[in-house]
């Protein structure tokens, strides 16, 4: 992992900088001026959060198919990492918010709320996972919740076509774009700045993941070490007899 690392993590790097170039360089948004920039993290953010959450969906399948604990270290991964792209789109898009919409926050916005309530259950999932000691039992109740928490993407990501809220509809990944009924409302400089930083944040997701399970598989096997540790041999609790103070008559 070591050598997969050292390639991905330059090329994560230089993906970053070259996707913030882009951005910069970008058109600006006639009516949300420079604010609108923020969409080049924002947008990348949200799509590595689904697709975070897919390979935990897709590794927790894979665990209770083959009851292999490398599966369970992938799914535990990308679901942190999902975590964290989740609560960078939701802070990123606060901060685009407040200038366009006139507020950071609103509870009436459909997007905003179910992000929000997913954030939260990835959380849980985390939390059930330190809560459990035992690996096979640790791994299999979280794959259950792994694979069931998943419902939620299609929620998040098709509310803003289902319920005309405050945010904004889906830029690309729209039912009529996906069916080839309309084109991307969006400037063309504008979307491949948006792609370049997509492929960018997911070169930083690809190297975050090689190097969080192999963390991952380090902490398996300590904890694996330190149970055999701790297993007492058999007869260890029975004492020899002292034959230095002799035999009472």
């Amino acid at each position: 992992m070591k050598k997969t690392l050292s390639i991905l993590a330059p090329l994560a790097v230089v993906g970053v900088v070259i996707g913030f170039t882009f951005a910069m360089t970008a058109p600006i948004d006639a009516y949300q001026g420079i604010f609108q920039k923020t969409m080049y993290v924002h947008v990348p953010s949200a799509w590595l959060a689904y697709i975070s959450f897919a390979v935990t969906l897709i590794a927790s399948i894979g665990y209770l198919a083959k009851k292999d604990l490398r599966w369970d270290r992938i799914a535990a991964s990308s679901a942190e990492m999902g975590v964290f792209f989740t609560g960078l789109a939701l802070m990123t898009g606060m901060i685009w918010g407040r200038p366009v919409w006139g507020t950071f926050w609103d509870w009436g916005d459909a997007r905003l709320v179910l992000t929000a309530l997913m954030f939260i259950v990835y959380l849980g999932y985390l939390a059930l996972r330190r809560s459990i000691a035992e690996p096979t039992t640790r791994a299999r109740r979280s794959a259950v919740f792994g694979i069931v928490a998943f419902v939620q993407i299609p929620l998040v990501h098709f509310s803003v076509s289902w319920w005309r809220t405050l945010h904004q509809q889906a830029t690309v990944l729209r039912p009529e774009t996906l069916t080839g009924a309309a084109d991307a409302p969006i400037d063309p400089l504008m979307l491949r700045a948006l792609m370049v930083n997509l492929l960018a944040f997911t070169l930083v997701y690809a190297t975050f993941m090689v190097a969080r399970v192999w963390i991952a598989k380090l902490e398996d096997e300590r904890e694996e070490r330190h149970a055999l540790e701790n297993i007492e041999i058999a007869g260890a609790a029975i004492s020899a007899p002292d034959f230095d103070g002799g035999f009472d008559d």
